[in-house]
């Protein structure tokens, strides 16, 4: 992890694609604090402790993707406030697609936008029937309709004129 000011710039692997995502990711830092600091207090008071403590494969791959190590109270609690700072602060592109997506097609998506435009890329994910089949795309600063509702209407003139020329040929 590399700090720009006082904004964290982290390594998102894969498994990390949304908001919500992040924020998952605070929650189980949050918890898994919690955690160390009761297993510390029990052992204190001499308690034998069994139990190991586990980690979910996203929180696994963001501690190794950014060299990490949260064996320190005063490390959990600077990462979390750092992820705190990220998930208001990161890249989000807007994706709206016609259809569910499945976990695997964003993960492609995350990780093109994440080479292509910016590395800290977050996708948030829409659903929009309408928009018949493919996708819209919005980032702060641009529009992409790649959607089949908008290729019939950029070429609403043909399929007027395709539909007369049918009739006229009854």
């Amino acid at each position: 992890m590399s700090e720009t000011g006082n904004q964290s710039t982290f390594v998102l692997p894969p498994s990390v694609v949304t908001k919500v995502d992040i924020s998952r990711l605070i929650s189980e830092m949050q918890q898994l604090d919690n955690d160390i600091i009761t297993r510390d207090a029990r052992m204190k008071a001499g308690a034998t402790i069994t139990d190991e403590l586990t980690l979910s494969e996203p929180l696994q791959d963001f501690l190794a993707a950014n060299s990490l190590e949260v064996g320190e109270t005063n490390e959990r609690a600077e990462l979390i406030n750092r992820l705190r700072q990220f998930k208001s602060s990161a890249p989000v592109v807007h994706v709206t697609f016609a259809a569910p997506v499945d976990l695997e097609s964003l993960r492609v998506i995350a990780a093109w936008f994440r080479e292509k435009v910016h590395p800290q890329s977050i996708v948030s994910v829409g659903l929009q029937p309408s928009l018949i089949g493919g996708i819209y795309i919005r980032t702060p600063n641009h529009i992409h309709d790649f959607s089949i509702r908008a290729q019939l209407a950029g070429h609403r003139d043909i399929i007027i004129s395709e539909v007369e020329a049918l009739r006229g040929s009854k």
